[in-house]
């Protein structure tokens, strides 16, 4: 994953981008009936059930809209939620409220929902030493948000772009001519680039596997895509030379049964690519 530094930074460029694509020029509906010294006091309300995500967003979000709104928070970011409870309450500007709430209410949202698929699917892990990852299968300019989810739901985050880590799949093996061949310019790449990057390689079969193995400083194997028995194969083989993964066809059915294959790390673009937002309001007190 990329630094804190870095990752701030991402989070600042999506609430500015989010300010500029919703508020625009103006909110004209509240300029036009909101005298502007006007203040006010909202709740954010559930109307769902499961685990808030974006609390604090939140709060970055408010005070980018109006540094002087004021948060009072009854639950965090993590907690299992259910329909009537209320997450906090701000108050300030009634215009500035109501700039940010558009915004607010669709990433907690999302994030929420996120959060508790990750949730559900880490308990599935529950008892295993394999943990749930992310990928980045993610809404374009959202990916930070999606992955701070990953972990208010207990999950792990894999990389956050192509720079933070190197993957070798199936097609960049073979446009380079073969898993060794694309292993071992990888390693000079980084060496005269003078890059620290950990390497993943994917297999798609036990004979790619056993041809990763003949190459060093490999961090971690991509099992993508295979059955139970051969990922128990796959794993035997591996043994402690490097960390492995398991990936494709995870689902709540599948995703214990690969687990208990063995492995380290079990990753899903399902916790961010297909996830229904929960429902949350935002109402006037």
């Amino acid at each position: 994953m990329i630094s804190e530094a870095q990752f701030q930074k991402e989070l600042d460029l999506i609430i500015s981008n989010g300010i500029r694509e919703d508020i625009g020029p103006g909110d004209y509906s509240s300029l036009a009936c909101i005298p502007k010294e006007a203040t006010g006091k909202a709740k954010l309300l559930v109307k769902d059930e499961g685990i808030i995500a974006g609390v604090e967003f939140a709060k970055m979000i408010f005070k980018a809209v109006d540094e002087n709104l004021e948060i009072e928070t009854f639950i965090n970011d993590g907690t299992k939620v259910k329909y009537g409870d209320v997450v906090f309450h701000v108050s300030g500007s009634s215009q500035s409220i109501l700039k940010a709430e558009r915004l607010v209410l669709n990433s907690m949202q999302r994030m929420s929902a996120i959060a508790t698929k990750t949730n559900k699917f880490a308990q599935l892990l529950d008892g295993t030493k394999a943990k749930i990852l992310d990928t980045r299968k993610t809404t374009p300019g959202f990916r930070a948000c999606e992955k701070w989810a990953v972990k208010i739901g207990g999950g792990e985050n894999h990389r956050f772009a192509l720079y933070d880590m190197i993957m070798l799949k199936d097609n960049h093996n073979d446009f380079a001519g073969g898993i060794s061949k694309a292993i071992q310019k990888t390693q000079s790449f980084l060496k005269e680039n003078n890059l620290d990057l950990k390497i993943i390689v994917e297999a798609r079969n036990l004979d790619e596997i056993k041809e990763i193995l003949k190459n060093e400083g490999v961090y971690r194997i991509l099992i993508d895509n295979f059955n139970f028995e051969d990922t128990k194969t796959a794993v035997r083989l591996i043994g402690q030379t490097c960390l492995t993964e398991s990936s494709g066809n995870i689902n709540e059915n599948t995703i214990r049964e690969y687990a208990n294959c063995g492995v380290d790390y079990i990753s899903s673009g399902a916790l961010t690519h297909s996830v229904y937002n929960m429902d949350l309001s935002l109402k006037a007190l």
